[in-house]
């Protein structure tokens, strides 16, 4: 399957409400998916758009068919650093849109926008995320025990990084195979 990354637009939102609605994909989300409805989603769609510093592209398939969103936010300029994110719809998991919706955004932010270091955070108990960020070559640096609040009950939450360096190392590696 062809995949491509473009600017979130507003066909996508009823895509990206049907994400937010599904229990396997918002599980071991920290929001609460009944605030979100059209309008917010249109409001979100409109001002990242507008948003000169954080990026939150949409994936696409070769009919432009929204597949998820994978995001640079809480971008530093000065430090080098941004906050990576991805979401894919339950139907577009295991088809490789996380991969390369990861890969394009990680070209973008070590390539594009000089950034140092790109980090992430995910609940520890999300197994199948964290299998997906060691595979992709995300560094483990440490956990917060009791960090966050999801649905009422504390949760660890595991922070993973990948260093301009690191992303270096790993294309070469990649490239000899």
């Amino acid at each position: 399957m062809h995949m491509k990354i473009r600017s979130l637009q507003s066909k996508d939102a009823a895509f990206i409400l049907e994400w937010m609605r599904d229990p396997s994909v918002n599980i071991f989300f920290r929001m609460n998916p009944n605030t979100a409805n059209i309008n917010s989603i249109h409001s979100f769609i409109e001002k990242s758009n507008k948003d000169k510093v954080n990026k939150h592209l949409a994936i696409v398939d070769e009919s432009d068919e929204y597949l998820g969103t994978v995001s640079l936010k809480n971008i530093d300029v000065e430090a080098g650093t941004g906050e990576y994110a991805i979401v894919l719809r339950s139907s577009s998991q295991g088809i490789g849109a996380g991969r390369f919706g990861t890969e394009s955004i990680l070209s973008i932010g070590f390539k594009e926008l000089k950034l140092n270091r790109i980090y992430l955070n995910v609940l520890s108990e999300n197994h199948n995320a964290i299998g997906f960020y060691d595979r992709i070559g995300f560094v483990f640096e440490g956990e917060f025990i009791n960090h966050i609040k999801v649905n009422g009950n504390l949760k660890n939450l595991k922070w993973y990084r990948m260093m301009r360096c690191e992303y270096d190392n790993r294309k070469l590696q990649n490239d000899h195979i």
